[in-house]
């Protein structure tokens, strides 16, 4: 039989770049031929960021480029969601068609024809793309379970009247914690625990539209994969599964990844910053569990005055830390940090652009891990053991903290403004409080069922996953 060929394509940031480079390596290892498509602004970075051989890829694993239709631009930074969540949905398609037509033209390609895409959950139009050339298509949501769920309720939230919100004073007059009782496998979830575009008194909110419309247009896929495990999500995986075709739990993909012998991929990466190995020597010389890690991820934004109260929350609770501070971190500022708090910290920080998460979060010095509540950042922090002191930002961030403090006893939620006082609070007793050493043992669990899922002997569910996806979806499909 000929080489299944998989076209993989990402919505084009960071936080999904990465699960797709992932499952897009299982693939390749089981035999695939891989066709990875980047924006070109994303492949400029990758480039920039890695080094100019870094996307040579593997013989039958290339990498090309779709334009993304924003205007050109040297940044190095993410692009703004709502505007590029518009303009893919908007110009994508036809440079994806094309694209298609060019790797089936066997004149022009020494490649096996398309026989399957995979594509990110938000990035839709790639199904009538499928449907034209008869191939299966899954959709990788790379949200948490929990998080796709709160997404396909915005419908309903509509309906019933409860967003758009009827003015700004719905967002401080305790509305938010209302109790929504009727979504299922997510009992006690407040209105601040859904995924964040609906906190809106705008009818016209974009994101909100767009989140209804992907969600919906889910139902058309083949199938729908999620980079979770079966343990850690068990109620609204069954419970979506009775409202959408084929659901399969294809996580931790780290740890799948990892059992790749030979590292063979290990020089196919994806992040958009150049990562600073240096802190990973910084943390070898540290204690075990000594080290808190801070990341707020590729997206999250913060006024001068949060980074600040950061700062002083940090340095006051005498701990020692790892901060990634992005060049892109503070809106419309620099990330300027005061020259006294860098003084008294000098000892037992380190401040780094940009960072190897994963092997950073697996070192034994870390203890903690002060996070924006990114779906990547949670399930590598659960896949390490690390327990986790939630800011959520934006988007299903809330959801992912919600179940984290509340589900899967991992972590601590900063409520309300980020006070330096909180923030001093919170960091250290995770770091050396009770309830710190309660969620570490926890986080330990999960760390253990994580990698039970993930094992290839005996085969864990993920595991499973992965190879019925691949038989019943990819090529069983492909071959009808």
């Amino acid at each position: 039989m000929e080489k299944p060929h998989a076209v993989c394509i990402p919505y084009p940031a960071q936080g999904h770049i990465n699960p797709m480079l992932k499952l897009a390596k299982l693939l390749h290892y089981r035999g695939f031929h891989i066709t990875f498509v980047n924006s070109e602004f994303n492949h400029k970075r990758l480039l920039k960021s890695r080094g100019p051989n870094s996307l040579d890829g593997l013989p039958s694993f290339r990498f090309t480029t779709i334009p993304d239709g924003l205007p050109e631009s040297d940044a190095e930074a993410t692009q703004d969601i709502p505007s590029l969540c518009e303009s893919t949905k908007k110009h994508c398609l036809t440079p994806f068609r094309n694209l298609l037509q060019k790797l089936n033209d066997t004149s022009s390609s020494n490649v096996p024809p398309v026989s399957c895409i995979v594509s990110d959950g938000v990035m839709s139009f790639t199904l009538d793309a499928a449907a034209e050339l008869g191939v299966p298509e899954v959709l990788f949501w790379t949200t948490s379970a929990c998080g796709f769920m709160g997404y396909a309720q915005y419908r309903r939230l509509v309906e019933e009247g409860l967003t758009p919100l009827k003015d700004a004073s719905y967002l401080t007059n305790g509305y938010l914690d209302m109790v929504i009782d009727w979504i299922p496998g997510m009992k006690g979830i407040r209105f601040r625990d859904l995924p964040s575009f609906i906190r809106t008194t705008d009818p016209d909110e974009y994101m909100l539209s767009f989140a209804m419309v992907e969600t919906e247009r889910a139902r058309k896929a083949s199938a729908l994969i999620f980079n979770t495990f079966e343990a850690l999500e068990q109620e609204v995986l069954d419970s979506l599964s009775s409202m959408f075709p084929h659901i399969y739990t294809v996580g931790p993909l780290q740890l799948l990844v990892n059992q790749i012998p030979d590292g063979e991929y290990k020089s196919i990466g994806s992040n958009l910053w150049k990562e600073e190995y240096s802190c990973l020597e910084w943390l070898d010389k540290k204690e075990c569990n000594s080290v808190v890690y801070v990341n707020f991820g590729s997206i999250t934004v913060m006024t001068s005055k949060q980074l600040i109260d950061f700062a002083w929350g940090l340095a006051n609770s005498n701990q020692t830390f790892l901060w990634i501070i992005r060049p892109d971190l503070v809106e419309s500022d620099l990330s300027i940090l005061p020259p006294e708090f860098l003084a008294q910290t000098k000892e037992r920080s380190l401040l780094a652009s940009w960072c190897p998460q994963e092997q950073v979060l697996s070192h034994p010095s870390v203890g903690g891990f002060l996070t924006h509540s990114g779906w990547n950042s949670t399930i590598e922090s659960l896949s390490s053991g690390v327990p986790m002191v939630c800011w959520p930002f934006f988007a299903e961030q809330q959801t992912n903290c919600r179940f984290s403090c509340n589900e899967w006893g991992v972590g601590m939620e900063i409520e309300g403004d980020a006070s330096r006082e909180k923030i001093e609070s919170l960091v250290r007793e995770l770091m050396q409080g009770e309830k710190g050493r309660e969620l570490r043992k926890k986080a330990e669990e999960w760390k253990r069922l994580a990698e039970e899922a993930a094992t290839s002997k005996p085969i864990g569910s993920s595991y499973a996953n992965l190879d019925k996806m691949i038989n019943q979806v990819l090529i069983r499909s492909a071959s009808e």
